[in-house]
């Protein structure tokens, strides 16, 4: 058993809420590296779309796994210390990808990427409540959305530097070109590479978490009644949660799926005809797509109705991926890269429409949504067991589907209020 906490109900030093920000920024930038990886290990490995999905299927299944414990464990032990929590198990994971990159070998790398996004996983349920309940209920959309614009931040740089760092050589991976007795060394050299990378990472996140461990008592927590594991999956008899819980996992799925296959996408000689490396730099433009449109939508949040919005933005969202099926060049590469403008206020929006109306289980309804974030494990594959089968551009309308169900929970929150 574990005692509930409500979020915070006084505002935080400014010193504190930015270094909180910053974390958003930071896992931002590690999960979109994924995005990244995908096209230099489907090279390395000789992977079809489907098995090198299985990257963002090991990253993203830790939601499903970690987020009702990582609840418990942020009721029990506070914010504060969820978040050193998480950045230590974060840094594990990075530290994990040194021997998993070098060995040479494709299942490794998706342990390491499993044990990374379990402490993301942890920063999800202790930050976003954390932001959100930093002022009052009414702005809390738009004060999550301020946060999630730096998330958006990190997605938008970090892709641009690994396509330096890990693109660079991919015109030179190429399996059916080089001799299989020299696979395992060239896998080895580029390995390194990838484990280099993420050793540095795994620094950065050590030296944050001392940081916040140093800020450990800053923010009080409010004890509440004790709870269980079964009281927080009953918050799903809840209509709103459970719609909250089906519309992120609906919008990790369609993003995710989106941006893992757009490299791929843009390479094609009907759309861009671009190299890896190039391809992987337009990335940064979709994801920073979604920072500009989050920094927008934290205004749009207090003038306009934030299920209405979210109804709008998802639609917008599906318009353009149908746009980019049903056209080839320029049109349909610069169309679905715009997706990630009106991606942007999704996440944060769902999320605080989920948690609206929750008190005092705040914490073990921010669990289940953060676990409803496996979507980006599961629809993902589903998009490249369609890709296989048809096309790349065949393969979206799984996104487009997605966005339809977010509609309809933004439709929904408009018109049914919290209980």
């Amino acid at each position: 058993m574990a005692q509930s906490t409500t979020a915070p109900k006084s505002v935080a030093a400014p010193a504190l809420v930015a270094l909180v920000v910053g974390l958003f920024f930071l896992w931002g930038g590690a999960t979109s590296l994924n995005d990244v990886l995908i096209p230099k290990l489907k090279a390395l490995f000789s992977l079809s779309y489907a098995e090198v999905m299985l990257t963002q299927f090991a990253f993203f299944m830790a939601y499903l796994f970690v987020s009702i414990p990582a609840g418990t464990l942020v009721a029990r032990v506070g914010y504060l210390k969820g978040l050193v929590a998480g950045l230590v198990l974060m840094a594990a994971g990075a530290l994990l990808f040194w021997p998993a990159a070098n060995s040479g070998v494709y299942w490794p790398l998706l342990v390491a990427l499993f044990v990374l996004a379990g402490g993301i996983t942890i920063l999800q349920v202790a930050a976003n409540p954390l932001i959100a309940g930093l002022g009052s209920p009414e702005s809390a959309s738009s004060r999550l959305t301020f946060a999630q614009a730096f998330n958006a931040l990190g997605t938008t740089v970090w892709p641009y530097i690994g396509a330096q760092l890990l693109l660079g050589t991919a015109a030179a991976i190429d399996p059916a070109t080089v001799p299989p007795e020299q696979l395992p060394a060239l896998r080895a050299e580029e390995g390194a590479i990838i484990g280099n990378i993420y050793l540095g990472i795994a620094i950065v996140l050590l030296a944050v978490a001392a940081v916040f461990w140093s800020q450990r008592n800053a923010v009080p927590n409010e004890k509440a009644e004790e709870y269980g594991f079964w009281d927080s999956v009953s918050l799903l008899k809840r209509p709103r949660v459970l719609f909250g819980v089906v519309g992120i996992f609906m919008y990790v799925g369609a993003e995710v799926s989106i941006g893992s296959v757009l490299v791929s996408y843009l390479e094609q000689p009907s759309v861009l005809a671009v190299d890896a490396r190039t391809a992987g730099e337009l990335l940064s433009l979709y994801w920073g797509g979604a920072m500009v449109g989050r920094f927008a939508g934290a205004y749009l949040l207090r003038i306009v109705a934030p299920g209405l919005l979210l109804a709008v933005f998802a639609c917008g969202s599906a318009a353009l991926v149908l746009i980019s099926i049903a056209t080839t060049g320029m049109i349909s590469g610069w169309t679905l890269i715009g997706v990630g403008l009106f991606n942007s206020i999704m996440f944060p929006t769902i999320f605080s429409l989920g948690l609206d109306g929750l008190g005092k289980k705040t914490p073990e309804g921010s669990g289940l949504l953060c676990m409803a974030i496996v979507g980006g494990a599961i629809i993902p594959v589903l998009t490249g067991a369609l890709a296989d089968a048809t096309t790349l551009a065949t393969a979206l309308i799984v996104p487009v589907i997605c966005y339809g169900i977010i509609a309809a929970f933004g439709l929904y929150a408009r018109t049914h209020t919290a209980t």
